[in-house]
């Protein structure tokens, strides 16, 4: 595409308006004591121009993109949407640019914004302890960036093929797996059965065992609550040794709990019927493939720990929720379009890449704040304050003078 066609592509989309509903909007005002509610009939149409909505509680008036990715852009969304459709499929930012004719800075910046985004998304729909996760698998993926080198982790839910989080830091210690698991126990519904496998890397056990364990008071009277491990976790590890780029040998183990039952989540969850990760392991492949500076030989290696945390929320809510999974979508699963989302109970279609970018999130409920200390007495009306005397000069005599 040349210059001149972008240009009018650019000049065709900027006539574009979107579409205003008042019934599907709320108050966004942290001090509105109706913010969040939708569909109450405090929420009109300010100015269609300027596509801009008014509470008739709290006369505030804020624009449709608030609160969406879209926020403070002047750009129109159908060509906000192509530019990050094309970055989740791993589309480079320099081809962006030359394609559409935007500014390097104006496209990461779209990158990021998305990213964070998403991240709202997945902590308000993934990440609410409901999910009867049943079989997690976990590991890590080497990113080497422009003059840094940094680890990504990541875990999923193998029955439903849902991505659960990720971590991304400049190290490759305790830290990282001690974030990746409290996210992932974020996701789990309380005291259910669980089986996580991981590599053969030794932090994952002590990790996943401090995640999972719960205050149990054991003595009556005063004195401190134990942490007691859920009594079905359990934990399985598997190590691959390799020669010449080839695997060899294989190791599997358990590192808590117990085998037998192990093996029958594995059959619960249809994720195969020995220990492995396998299923991650494709998952790392995927956002090797979407993520353009995840590639191991690139001329686009990312600068900033931020582009790749931003760019794998990204990666991992339009895979969640935007993307139908082959598998899932086969006969012996749901026998349609399913996306990973929709097999956990999360969303009941096929997101769009615009439906998820213009998604809105709404603030917890107003509560009246309740009043400290002594109920306030009436207070007592003041008296008619009497006229005092004052002193003014006047011809060079003090003389005192009422008001």
């Amino acid at each position: 595409m040349n210059k001149h066609a972008s240009m009018g592509m650019l000049s065709y989309m900027q006539t574009l308006t979107e579409p205003m509903d008042a019934s599907k909007q709320f108050c966004p005002n942290s001090a509105c004591s109706a913010r969040g509610q939708k569909a109450q009939g405090n929420i009109i149409i300010h100015d269609r121009k300027r596509q801009r909505y008014r509470c008739k509680i709290c006369k505030h008036t804020f624009s449709a993109r608030r609160g969406t990715m879209l926020e403070g852009l002047r750009k129109p969304m159908d060509l906000i949407v192509i530019v990050v459709t094309l970055l989740s499929y791993g589309c480079p930012v320099q081809a962006i640019v030359h394609a559409y004719g935007l500014d390097e800075r104006t496209v990461a910046d779209w990158r990021d914004r998305a990213g964070t985004h998403c991240q709202k998304v997945h902590q308000e729909f993934v990440e609410q302890g409901q999910l009867d996760l049943m079989h997690v698998q976990a590991d890590e993926i080497r990113v080497k960036g422009c003059k840094l080198i940094a680890w990504m982790g990541l875990a999923m839910m193998v029955s439903t093929r849902l991505w659960l989080g990720g971590v991304v830091q400049m190290s490759r210690d305790r830290s990282l797996a001690d974030r990746l698991m409290q996210q992932v126990r974020r996701c789990a519904a309380y005291l259910r059965p669980l089986l996580v496998l991981t590599d053969g890397w030794s932090a994952y056990p002590g990790s996943i065992r401090r995640a999972f364990r719960e205050k149990v008071k054991r003595t009556q009277g005063v004195g401190r609550a134990c942490l007691q491990v859920w009594s079905e976790l359990h934990i399985g590890t598997v190590i691959k040794r390799t020669q010449n780029k080839r695997v060899v040998e294989i190791t599997r183990r358990m590192a808590s709990g117990l085998l037998a039952q192990a093996e029958n989540l594995l059959m619960q969850s249809q994720g195969g019927s020995v220990l492995n990760t396998a299923f991650i392991e494709r998952l790392n492949g995927t956002f090797r493939e979407r993520l353009a500076s995840l590639t191991r030989k690139s001329r686009h290696a990312a600068h900033r720990l931020r582009a790749l945390e931003t760019g794998m929320y990204l990666i991992g809510c339009s895979y969640n929720f935007c993307l139908a999974h082959h598998e899932l979508s086969k006969a012996t699963h749901w026998g349609m379009a399913c996306t990973p989302a929709m097999a956990s109970g999360l969303t009941d279609h096929v997101w769009s890449v615009g439906e998820l970018l213009i998604y809105k999130l709404a603030p917890p409920p107003w509560v009246e704040p309740s009043r400290r200390g002594p109920p306030r007495k009436r207070p007592v009306s003041d008296p008619e304050p009497t006229r005092r005397a004052r002193v003014r000069l006047r011809k060079g005599v003090l003389c005192s003078v009422t008001s």
